[in-house]
């Protein structure tokens, strides 16, 4: 990969000890590799500089630190940074510039997952190419991607996530994106960023690792993202004629949605394998990046149907004679608003379970209410788990609408259970600290 002296250079950092190869980089060193450079950083519960000369033991080349001295003596190259995690995502950069990749970032409130999958699903059909796993959308996780790219890849998709100003900035430094994409503005972290307004302006950051003439392709649904103006080549997509790129005609089916995908005078028939309208947004995310990176619609259109969900983002899944809808990952507004959509268009009985979304601050109490009117147009019967789903469920109520609340998850289980017949579809959503999952996994026990 690299030399201990060009990680000094590129990192701004003092080389101290002999030079050495570098194969591979690492962060943990219960998992280095012969060769590895590995980058302490600090954590919630842990400060890997506590672990430099371990690093050595466990076949690290070089390693790379915060502190000025070491509790030990070493000849091999120690490389002395002011911060570490800046200091990956400057040999990051250094890294991936090596690489003539076309490079699409997302980012986005909600839904910026799936629409990189769809991406991906798009570029896949002609380029191989290199994706954010997981959640590795972050200042450690994404320079773990980039250190993936090697000459056999011809286009990267790269995640960026946020819960502060100036991080998707860093982020999109260190990828230098060809291409980037917001799906919306929506409130998560608002308990950091105090307004939406402040939101778009932190996911307008991605722009900041961009060349001047980079495409940027935003999400014509969204009113605050209609509100950007930049000197800049935009493509905006949707579900109505004012936009470049717009989806007509859908039809939902119990197999995903079809609809007509138009683009200026072209019309072209198209399907994606998914249930949700949001899914139609994320293929016209990737029909918009697919072309700007030169693939025709007839290679872009197919490959939509490659599409696969990544972790627990609404999965449908058959257990004895109930489907389950799986959406356990994340939980905002929004995304909440787009789960009980597509519980809406489910047939037979319809149940929702849901949990409290987090990191709402003082609005929690009036966005949780607010999504009484999905609740009560696509589910039948709801469940409610968590503190904050109190507001929610003092509004249901005062509806009269049939609502169980409990911040005991094995009592609200036990309910579920009590209340589920043959022939229903439940839906499992909430913010990943609730952990729904572990109510869903009772149910064809």
């Amino acid at each position: 990969m690299f030399t201990a002296e060009e990680t000094a250079r590129a990192t701004n950092g003092r080389l101290s000890g002999e030079n050495a190869k570098i194969s591979s980089v690492s962060t943990d060193t219960r998992s280095i590799e012969q060769g590895a450079l590995f980058i302490a950083v600090k954590g919630e519960s842990f400060d890997g500089n506590d672990f430099l000369e371990k690093a050595f033991e466990c076949g690290a080349a070089a390693v790379m630190t915060e502190r000025e001295t070491l509790d030990f003596t070493t000849k091999k190259p120690v490389i002395f940074v002011k911060d570490t995690r800046a200091a990956q995502l400057a040999l990051a950069r250094y890294y991936r510039d090596r690489f003539d990749v076309k490079l699409c970032g997302v980012t986005g409130s909600v839904g910026k997952t799936s629409t990189k999958d769809m991406i991906y699903a798009v570029l896949s059909a002609k380029f191989n190419t290199l994706r954010t796993e997981g959640n590795f959308n972050n200042d450690i996780g994404l320079p773990k991607t980039l250190f993936r790219l090697n000459e056999s890849y011809d286009a990267a998709v790269i995640e960026m996530g946020m819960s502060a100003l100036g991080e998707i900035s860093a982020l999109s430094s260190a990828a230098h994106p060809t291409a980037a994409v917001i799906t919306n503005i929506g409130y998560c972290h608002i308990e950091n960023l105090g307004t939406r307004e402040n939101i778009l302006k932190a996911k307008l950051e991605i722009l900041d690792g961009t060349d001047a003439d980079a495409l940027l392709i935003l999400c014509g649904e969204d009113e605050l993202l209609n509100t950007v103006k930049l000197d800049r080549r935009i493509i905006r997509y949707g579900f109505s004629s004012k936009n470049d790129v717009y989806a007509e005609n859908i039809n939902h089916t119990d197999n995903g949605e079809e609809f007509t995908l138009r683009c200026g005078k072209n019309a072209y028939p198209a399907r994606i394998p998914v249930v949700g309208q949001h899914h139609i947004l994320n293929a016209l995310a990737a029909f918009c990046v697919g072309r700007e990176f030169g693939l025709p619609p007839d290679v872009i259109i197919p490959a939509f149907m490659n599409y696969e969900a990544s972790g627990m983002r609404q999965k449908i899944e058959k257990r004895g004679d109930v489907t389950l809808i799986l959406d356990c990952y994340n939980a905002s507004p929004t995304s909440m608003e787009s789960s009980l959509s597509v519980l809406g268009n489910m047939k037979g009985r319809r149940l929702a379970v849901l949990g409290d979304m987090l990191e709402l601050g003082e609005m929690s109490k009036q966005l949780h209410s607010g999504i009484a009117d999905f609740v009560e147009k696509n589910a039948d019967l709801c469940f409610l788990y968590g503190t904050e789903m109190k507001a929610l469920r003092d509004e249901l109520l005062r509806r009269e609408y049939p609502a169980f609340h409990s911040e005991n998850k094995g009592e609200l289980t036990e309910l579920l259970l009590q209340n589920l017949k043959s022939g229903d579809t439940v839906l499992f959503k909430g913010s990943r600290g609730m952990k729904m999952e572990e109510i869903a996994e009772k149910v064809g026990k």
